[in-house]
């Protein structure tokens, strides 16, 4: 069992959990992603509007790694900075941009990217926040519209640059709009007096709901809220096309704008296979009940990466399906160490928040559900607590009481501009 390797791609929730719950397994365990840090993509619509610092929400994948190792004095699990380019099956082997690695048990844990939908010049001119370095770019296109916007003289350009899209009307859709809407009434209005009402900010979203996956009374209730916080909310309708300088709309409206967040679709992301695997929509790859991929009993595939249905409905991919599918694939690959036979994966939901900004939220929690400051102050604890590291959590605890109470937040620097 010594000699057995696990390789694991991508350092996401469900790819370090897995790395966790084998760390006193035996076996020689390898973690592999791009970046030398875990993101904490729930947050990052935090640093796209400026709340909070980058540094906050990321941390270093070895850091955690090296407590693994003080918890459990046998943890042989080791981290690999690199990119990887092709998994040869018939091999076993992962390929990389530095170096070749061979496995016994492989698990795909590589997240999903942005889908645009195949709208016309939304990839070349949409923002799209999946990253530290897009939501870095969002942040600085906000505030270099602001400071273009105030020294304009034309009065259609200057409404150009203030006014602000957002593409998709999910739970990051709703996020930005309700953090937006925050900095207007915060430091944009003490920072720009004579711009504020000129800005529009703008959600158009295709479903006839916002928050499809929560009950339709908390999508009601989001719809009111934002409305009430001077959000201009299109339901059932679908963007065209994108350009440099407007968003162009299904009923043929064209809205000038700088500015088109995209939040609206997301894809599976994973390496080339020297075989093909079989998908489900979004490119998600078809699994197993135990997690494993249809064509390679050695291969799991977990988080926004696999498709699997539980009761009759597709899992959605978010941070505690990927969690406890960590838990349940470090188990299965101990089984097969074994000699035994996988389990099925069971997701237990311990329930649904979502955040809109301005002290009010809504969840869902069993039959229970909520709205208002309620579910808000939940949303905050929760991602809170699943921060990894005490300095990170203590920091952004002390930059929110900051935030709100003196509606004010310090991350306004405009740094560098991402070519679009």
């Amino acid at each position: 069992m010594n000699s057995r390797r696990v390789v694991i791609v991508g350092a996401g929730f469900g790819g370090l959990q897995t790395a966790q719950s084998l760390a006193d397994s035996g076996a020689d365990v390898l973690l592999i992603d791009r970046n030398n840090y875990h993101t904490f993509v729930p947050l990052l619509y935090q640093v796209a509007t400026g709340q909070l610092e980058p540094e906050y929400i990321a941390y270093p994948i070895r850091t955690i790694l090296r407590r693994f190792s003080f918890l459990r004095n046998k943890s042989k699990v080791q981290f690999l900075m690199a990119e990887v380019e092709q998994i040869d099956f018939s091999g076993q082997t992962v390929e990389t941009d530095s170096c070749s690695i061979t496995y016994d048990f492989l698990v795909l844990a590589t997240g999903s990217q942005t889908q645009f939908l195949g709208v016309p010049g939304a990839l070349e001119y949409a923002f799209s926040m999946r990253t530290l370095e897009e939501a870095i770019a969002i942040r600085n296109q906000i505030f270099s519209c602001f400071e273009g916007a105030i020294q304009e003289s034309d009065s259609s350009r200057r409404q150009q640059l203030l006014t602000f899209t957002i593409v998709g009307g999910g739970a990051t859709g709703v996020e930005v709009a309700g953090a937006f809407i925050e900095m207007l009434r915060g430091h944009l209005r003490r920072d720009y007096p004579t711009l504020l009402k000129q800005v529009r900010l703008i959600l158009v979203q295709s479903g006839d709901r916002l928050l499809a996956d929560l009950p339709k009374k908390l999508g009601a209730y989001t719809y009111k809220r934002l409305h009430q916080l001077g959000v201009e909310v299109y339901l059932q309708t679908k963007v065209t096309r994108v350009t440099f300088e407007s968003l162009h709309l299904q009923n043929d409206e064209v809205i000038p704008t700088a500015t088109v967040i995209w939040t609206a679709g997301l894809e599976a992301n994973y390496p080339t296979t020297s075989e093909e695997v079989s998908s489900a929509k979004k490119g998600k790859l078809l699994v197993h009940p135990t997690l494993q991929l249809l064509e390679q009993p050695n291969i799991y595939a977990i988080g926004d990466l696999a498709y699997m249905e539980q009761n009759g409905k597709p899992l959605t991919g978010v941070a505690p399906e990927a969690l406890q599918q960590g838990v349940a694939v470090a188990r299965n690959i101990q089984r097969q160490f074994q000699g035994k036979s996988p389990e099925d994966f069971s997701y237990f939901n311990k329930g649904r928040l979502a955040i809109i900004g301005c002290y009010s939220g809504v969840g869902k929690i069993g039959a229970f559900a909520f709205t208002g400051c309620l579910a808000w102050l939940m949303w905050l604890g929760v991602h809170l607590v699943y921060l990894p590291g005490y300095r990170s959590r203590l920091l952004v605890l002390l930059t929110w009481l900051h935030t709100y109470l003196f509606s004010d937040r310090s991350v306004r620097l405009i740094l560098s501009m991402k070519e679009r």
